[in-house]
This record gives structure tokens, C-alpha cells and sequence, in this order.
């Protein structure tokens, strides 16, 4: 007997969790709390989504239920998830906490704070047999060892090799050998309205599956509200919650398509995930070198607009005469960081950017994909209007400093 999505009643449980990543605008999905042996919960009544593509089971020739192509992808790769648990040390706030006034009263007597433990718990899976693991770096992040719990209940002791901040990557190495593995696929020609699987713990329930959409493909970092990352998001609507962070992204093959990373804290429904592209890119670099390279440029720039350039028009303080801007489109250079590749390749404040190696941009956040597809020491050839005319400028970008601004 087949059993329609109508006939379940689902339940949510929604739990407090701090420390909000970007303001209201976004939130992390590592379930991060003080040192607490109890958590509570709510349970609210949702409505359940409606699923056409078939019940939870279908029935074959011969009258046998099977399980349903969702079961089928969650068995490929579910052993190859893991739960992460991160515990790293906060220390005091060293300010006074008392004002003068009760200062005078409780004098010495009064405590003084203490350091405390912060855990965290998340997800991330298994790259390679030989324990090779990759997550969120914000899951991990103040640890250098974290422990790592299979599907079958095993723990090991996992080393953090490496983080990266700009991707949120991290990659972690466990001792082990023959482990399964996550099939990898491909987000290059993922298309809104195709079926999407997210496998975690969110909220300290492993193994926890849910089932969604492609809501949308290249939504940029500051679309997200996290504009500190270089990351051209896949946002779904598959329900991701707090510890999802670092769990793959399915496809409806089982195919790993992205890493789950952040939901929109003022919505819901609205998550989003790093491509599985980036994600091993950066890994690869984590697990060899212990650090990521990304090119770097040294500008700050702007979506052009002909509301921008009006409000540009009445601006004085500006590193470029406004009467050199032909164009009320495109990409346009605000500012370039002195002695940065930028300069030493010839860029200008002022400067409208419109192909970069032979590519038509229309968005700063193109440029930030072309700039991060870029190899370091490699030139970019970047062409820009200028007062006019077309110039070509060729770039060849440097490691990202630690204390860099833009691409």
C-alpha cells in the first residue's frame, strides 16, 4: 500500500540557537552553543509538500513496494555522511562588568568571568577511503581537532587541516581506510525546478534527510547577505537548519551537487549551498598545501545603474571625474587599492569594465567569478571604457592578502 505525502502530518522542531552569521540577513547551520547537556524544543504543525512525482513508495509488477527515487539517492551517499562536533574555548571579556556604583559594594568578592566551551555540531562527508572529509571552515572554526561520528556509529579523532574563509570550506582527515565514499556530481547545468536532497544533523537529529527544489542558481555572496565570501551560491528550498552546515546537496541520482552553508535568518524556505565545483577546488588545495590561494586584483567596484550614476553625479568625493562615465551600465571601478595588481597593471578609478578574457560582464559579481576561475601570476585580460574608448589592460593577480577588501 502506497502512502501519499497528504496522509503524513509533519512536524518541525524548532530550537534557540545564537550567534547569527550576517546580521538579521543570514544565518550558519552549525548548531553552536555553551557547554549544555539539555536542549529544548517546539514543535510546530507545518503543512506537508505536496511531492507529483509519486508516493513514498511505488509498487511493482509483482505487488512489492520499492523504495522511491528519493530513498534510492539517500542510499547511495548516506554512509558517506558524517556528524562533526567542535568544541573550542572562549575566552572572558576582560571589560569590567560592573559599573562603579555596585563595583563599591561587591569589591572584590564579585567573580571574575572565566573561560568557557563553545560546541558546535555539524555535517560534512567523505571525499575519499582513506578519510578524507569536507565541511563548512565556520563548523570548525577555533578547532584543531574535532570528532567525526560515521552513519554505523564509529567516532574517530579528526584533524583539521585547513580552512579557508573566503569559500567556508574546511578540510579534516580522520584515520581510517575503506571508507565509503560521496559520489560527486556537477552543478554546472543545474536548473531551477529540478529535485534537490539535503542530508544532515540539523539540531542534533542525524542522518536527518529532506526533500526540495533548485530555487535558483549564481546567487551572488551579497545576494545571500554573507558578502565576504566568494561563492556564487545555489539556493533551494529543501528545509536545511541548524547543523546541516557542511552536508551535501543531492541531486535526484544522489549525486553530490553542493554543500549546505546558510539560510536566510528572516525567511523561510530560502537556503543555500556552495557548488560542489568550488568546494573541491578549495578542498584540493586545503588537503595539499593546508591553505587556499585565491587571485586577487585589489578594486572595489559597483553595479552601474542610471540611478547609481545620478547619485554619482552629486557625489564630490570621488577618485575619478564623473564626466568620464560613457555609460550608465556595467561594472564600474570605484577605487583601486594602491601597489595591488590592479594599479600595477594600469586600472583606473573611473574605469567601466566590460570583458574580461574575451567574456562580456555585466555584473560585478561576474567579474569576482572570473577573477576567482584565475590562476595566480597568470595575466587576466581585462578590457575597460575609458574616457571613451575601448582599453585593453592586462592584469596578473596576487594572493589574496589576509587584509584585502575586494577581488
Amino acid at each position: 500500500m502506497s502512502v501519499s505525502w497528504k496522509q503524513l502530518t509533519v512536524y518541525a522542531a524548532l530550537l534557540a540557537v545564537g550567534g547569527a552569521a550576517g546580521g538579521a540577513v543570514s544565518r550558519y547551520l552549525d548548531a553552536r552553543s555553551p557547554d549544555r547537556s539539555e536542549t529544548t524544543a517546539t514543535p510546530v504543525m507545518l503543512s506537508p509538500p505536496i511531492i507529483e512525482r509519486g508516493s513514498l513508495e511505488t509498487e511493482s509488477a509483482d505487488g512489492e513496494t520499492s523504495p522511491n527515487f528519493i530513498a534510492r539517492a539517500v542510499e547511495r551517499v548516506g554512509s558517506a555522511v558524517v556528524r562533526i562536533d567542535a568544541a573550542r574555548t572562549v575566552s572572558p571579556d576582560t571589560s569590567d562588568p560592573l559599573d562603579p556604583f555596585f563595583r563599591r559594594f561587591f569589591g572584590q568578592d564579585f567573580p571574575e568571568p572565566s573561560e568557557r566551551v563553545e560546541r558546535g555540531t555539524g555535517s560534512g562527508f567523505i571525499l575519499s577511503s582513506n578519510g578524507r572529509i569536507v565541511t563548512n571552515a565556520h563548523v570548525v572554526e577555533g578547532a584543531n581537532v574535532v570528532d567525526v561520528t560515521l552513519r554505523d556509529g564509529r567516532t574517530f579523532e579528526g584533524k583539521v587541516l585547513g580552512t579557508d574563509a573566503l569559500t567556508d570550506i574546511a578540510a579534516i582527515q580522520i584515520e581510517a581506510q575503506n571508507l565509503p565514499t560521496a559520489p560527486l556530481g556537477s552543478s554546472a547545468n543545474l536548473v531551477p525546478g529540478q529535485w534537490a536532497i539535503a542530508i544532515g544533523n540539523p539540531l542534533g537529529l542525524d542522518n536527518t534527510v529532506t526533500v526540495g527544489i533548485i530555487s535558483a542558481t549564481g546567487r551572488s555572496s551579497a545576494q545571500v547577505g554573507i558578502s565576504d565570501k566568494r561563492v556564487r551560491f545555489i539556493q533551494t528550498d529543501a528545509a536545511i537548519n541548524p547543523g546541516n552546515s557542511g552536508g551535501p546537496l543531492l541531486n535526484d541520482r544522489g549525486d553530490v551537487i553542493g554543500i549546505n552553508t546558510a539560510i536566510r535568518a528572516n525567511a523561510q524556505g530560502l537556503g543555500f549551498a556552495i557548488p560542489i565545483e568550488t568546494a573541491q577546488r578549495v578542498a584540493a588545495q586545503l588537503f595539499d598545501l593546508g591553505r587556499a590561494e585565491h587571485p586577487f586584483l585589489g578594486i572595489q567596484m559597483v553595479d552601474l545603474n542610471p540611478d547609481l550614476k545620478r547619485e554619482l553625479e552629486r557625489t564630490r568625493d570621488l577618485d575619478f571625474s564623473i564626466d568620464r562615465l560613457d555609460l550608465d551600465r556595467g561594472v564600474l571601478i570605484m577605487r583601486v587599492l594602491n601597489g595591488s595588481p590592479a594599479s600595477a597593471g594600469g586600472l583606473q578609478a573611473g574605469d567601466t569594465i566590460v570583458r574580461i578574457n574575451g567574456f562580456e560582464i555585466d555584473s560585478a559579481a561576474e567579474v569576482q567569478e572570473r577573477v576567482e576561475a584565475s590562476q595566480v601570476g597568470e595575466a587576466l585580460e581585462v578590457e575597460v571604457l575609458r574616457d571613451g574608448e575601448l582599453e585593453l589592460v592586462r592584469v596578473r593577480p596576487e594572493p589574496y592578502p589576509s587584509d584585502a577588501f575586494t577581488p
